[in-house]
């Protein structure tokens, strides 16, 4: 069986998305969707995809069309997701896959209605470095105390990876933070029960925060310490600090060192070094195999439950 996907959204991580899917032999690049019609024929063209699209609606209407990736801006995720699903189209959003736990909730509910494959872009559960370290945790070889991590860019403007200008405006807390948050329940299989965040002032044009601090702990007192910011004028991305009781790791994107920086191999972890391939690789395997996949939706509503409770804090 090959999955005919749909990538809708050809920005960054758009065309990340669609290079992975170029490395999957059971995957094929069905359709593109823009909202200019000039750049989705061009990627089309590019990816020898059938037909490119501006209206999301006809790009669904598509009988051999089996999902959708969805790498649209923000605001529209909620919508999208519910629309492919209501059209019986397995679905992947980008995080955060709504602005509010409201829609995440309602996303949650029609997955369980329909009983399609929908998942939430949380890449660091697929990156080699992480998957090295959940695989000593699942092995009771090592067990997490404190994660320190830091996601650090240098962005005073609205402009996404490629340095083009946004239609909408990313947001520290639902954008970057939801991938510790979830990443560090994954890795030590517990819920945050202790939440607590702090923010900078907020950016007059952007009227978003620019930097921000976050503390989290679970049920069993193993804690997480975020720092994020807009304005670190250095190396660009999130690094993130394991302390366990048998060692400590230091993962930024697919490379991994112990705590003394001596580099671990991690090339035979997965079939990729390529987080974002390893994501859409369980994509497609889920909807083949017709199962739950890792970065379900209903599996990461607790990431979104925890962002609201801080979002809450935030505002007073």
């Amino acid at each position: 069986m090959t999955v005919n996907i749909a990538v809708v959204g050809l920005g960054a991580f758009g065309h990340k998305h669609l290079d992975a899917l170029t490395q999957i032999p059971d995957a094929r690049i069905q359709y593109v969707a823009h909202s200019k019609m000039d750049i989705a024929k061009e990627v089309a063209v590019k990816h020898r995809a059938k037909a490119a699209f501006t209206s999301y609606s006809e790009l669904l209407a598509q009988d051999d069309l089996d999902g959708v990736i969805l790498a649209t801006p923000t605001q529209m995720h909620h919508a999208q997701t519910l629309e492919a699903l209501r059209a019986g189209k397995h679905v992947m959003v980008e995080i955060p896959m709504a602005d509010s736990l409201a829609g995440v909730r309602e996303i949650v509910d029609v997955q369980k209605e329909t009983g399609l494959v929908a998942m939430a872009g949380h890449t660091r559960r697929f990156n080699p470095s992480h998957q090295f370290v959940h695989n000593k945790i699942s092995a009771g070889e090592f067990a997490i105390q404190q994660m320190d991590v830091q996601t650090y860019f240098f962005r005073r403007t609205n402009a996404n990876a490629l340095g083009q200008a946004r239609s909408w405006t990313d947001h520290l807390l639902w954008h970057h933070a939801a991938h510790t948050v979830d990443l560090f329940q994954y890795q030590t299989g517990e819920k945050i029960v202790k939440a607590n965040a702090i923010q900078g002032p907020k950016h007059p044009e952007l009227g978003i925060a620019m930097d921000m601090s976050i503390q989290l702990q679970t049920e069993t007192g193993k804690i997480c310490t975020l720092s994020l910011s807009f304005n670190n004028d250095g190396p660009i991305g999130t690094f993130f600090r394991y302390i366990g009781d048998t060692n400590t790791y230091i993962a930024r994107y697919d490379d991994l060192v112990d705590g003394k920086e001596d580099p671990i191999d991690v090339s035979n972890v997965a079939v990729s070094m390529n987080g974002i391939e390893l994501q859409d690789r369980e994509f497609v395997a889920a909807i083949k195999e017709n199962r739950e996949p890792n970065s379900s939706v209903g599996q990461v509503l607790p990431c979104y439950e925890v962002l609201d409770a801080l979002q809450h804090q935030l505002a007073y």
